[in-house]
């Protein structure tokens, strides 16, 4: 049985202690420091715009960027990693460069030296546990949330998206579906594997390939038993921009989908586990609308 709802608000926080401790060993000279002045840039999957890579291109200074490719997700990461910084150069990218990480090189000072000067990062996609393995707690991370600090953009596309949340949806579900049957086909308790992420977007928990994959299901699921957090759906050749402000505009081709249980009631699971709640908002927002991420609410067009 789900435990109560007071139960689980106290208890729901035990994923995001490694998060939470790494944002109190990153350096912060003053609070100001501490907010990020710079662009996330979320991409939900699926062939990538143009625009999209060009946008990456321009937050990261245009001809005067310098891009480090991060291609951990990928099972071919030695062709990714070229294939995608020379995309991000065609798309206006002064420098972009392959920086493959692994849970040895992302505590090694080369590798925290070819960051020098980085104005943009780029995940590619694969598998999102490939790069929460090589990059939890390690310098490199710690360098990552630096350059996002100071300016820089930070993007992602797949499980380059996945990751960003302090919580991240691995993928697996404890209890398989019947055969024949799809993933996720149920709205179940204690069933959507996560694990920490990258924390690069505080309070949220982000799903990608959304309406394609019809992930709903076990975003609700994760959004119920976790209300702290904020779920966010990106579809296919879609994207998230998320400014230093802490709002977001959608740019792209598709929608996304956001999920809020902050003011969720009588969550609670029956005798098989089916979840059910009361009062859980969702908004559905398409290209060029935007969403304020500590409000909770969408703004005006």
């Amino acid at each position: 049985m789900l435990a109560s709802p007071a139960v689980r608000r106290s208890t729901s926080l035990a994923p995001l202690v490694p998060a939470l401790l790494l944002a109190l060993a990153l350096p912060s000279p003053a609070a100001a420091a501490d907010a990020p002045g710079g662009h996330l840039l979320i991409i939900g999957g699926g062939k990538r715009p143009p625009e999209l890579m060009a946008k990456v291109a321009e937050l990261a200074g245009g001809a005067a960027a310098r891009l480090a490719v991060i291609p951990t997700a990928s099972s071919v990461p030695d062709e990714v990693g070229p294939e995608q910084a020379a995309e991000l150069e065609a798309a206006g990218a002064g420098t972009a460069f392959p920086l493959p990480a692994t849970p040895e090189t992302a505590h090694e000072p080369s590798t925290l030296a070819a960051l020098d000067g980085v104005t943009g990062v780029f995940f590619s996609g694969g598998d999102q546990r490939r790069l929460t393995a090589a990059l939890l707690d390690s310098p490199l991370l710690e360098t990552l949330h630096e350059i996002h600090r100071r300016g820089g953009v930070i993007a992602g596309t797949s499980a380059g998206a996945a990751v960003m949340g302090p919580v991240m949806i691995t993928g697996d579900e404890k209890t398989p579906p019947p055969e024949g049957e799809e993933s996720f086909s149920t709205i179940l308790a204690d069933n959507v594997v996560t694990t920490p992420g990258l924390g690069l977007l505080p309070g949220t928990v982000v799903d990608q390939h959304f309406v394609a994959r019809k992930r709903l299901n076990r975003l609700i699921a994760v959004v119920l038993e976790k209300p702290e957090l904020l779920g966010i759906g990106i579809d296919e050749s879609t994207a998230i921009l998320v400014r230093p402000d802490q709002t977001f505009e959608v740019v792209g081709e598709s929608q996304v989908v956001v999920v809020d249980g902050r003011e969720a009631q009588n969550v609670s699971a029956g005798p098989e586990g089916h979840l059910a709640g009361h009062g859980v908002a969702l908004h559905v927002l398409r290209s060029g609308q935007r969403f304020d991420l500590e409000a909770r609410r969408p703004l005006d067009p």
